[in-house]
């Protein structure tokens, strides 16, 4: 890990930043689970003091995607694939209210947001890339969450949109469908777009659909 990633401090903080690049390591394996860090490593790694890479650290562990070693930096976490059907059963309800909640009171920016996003969906769909996918859905999530406008439901989101984006990257290859999963975020970005708020929850429901099934044949596939 020597190369130093440039990091853009206009917008975010350098604790958001932070977490922002080391979550996408781990979702995109590049960290895989049972890999060792350290803050010096990630610091020298994006070219941030410890401070922030700390910070984002323990905001990773508390969303279960790091475990904290006292002293000797951290472990990503395995994925245990029993759990992701809890997951599941709690995403379903959380995203059916965060979805319609954000068609009801999305402005016209947010929709033009929402769109350009669809169209991105349809372009990883159509290119079947994952990159494209996994980058259109962390933007989707965050504003999603953000239009929605509900700190509740946003901080019960964060921990479960980080173990399942993981998961997804895992075995997505093996198990998943992208184009029919990109389809269906698309969906969900144009029922929002709409101020469709039942067509929202219905293209969310869809998508949970799809999900609970992919995860049943990850499981089978392992048993």
């Amino acid at each position: 890990m020597n190369e130093t990633l440039a990091l853009d401090v206009s917008e975010e903080t350098r604790a958001q930043q932070a977490y922002r690049v080391i979550e996408e390591m781990i979702v995109t394996l590049r960290l895989p689970p049972g890999c060792r860090i350290s803050e010096n490593s990630i610091s020298n790694k994006l070219g941030l003091g410890r401070t922030p890479v700390r910070e984002a650290m323990q905001r990773l562990a508390r969303e279960g995607s790091l475990t904290i070693m006292p002293r000797a930096g951290a472990i990503v976490s395995e994925i245990d694939i029993t759990d992701q059907f809890k997951l599941i059963e709690v995403r379903r309800e959380l995203e059916r209210v965060i979805a319609a909640r954000a068609a009801r009171l999305a402005g016209q920016a947010e929709k033009t947001q929402f769109i350009s996003l669809a169209e991105r969906f349809d372009h990883a769909s159509h290119e079947n890339d994952e990159m494209i996918f996994i980058a259109a859905d962390r933007e989707f999530n965050h504003l999603v969450v953000a239009t929605a406008d509900n700190k509740y439901a946003a901080a019960a989101m964060a921990p479960i949109q980080a173990q399942t984006r993981r998961f997804w990257f895992l075995n997505f290859n093996k198990f998943g469908d992208l184009k029919k999963v990109s389809a269906m975020h698309a969906d969900i970005a144009r029922a929002i777009a709409a101020n469709d708020a039942d067509g929202a929850r219905a293209a969310s429901d869809a998508l949970i659909d799809y999900v609970e099934e992919y995860t049943m044949k990850t499981l089978q596939a392992l048993i």
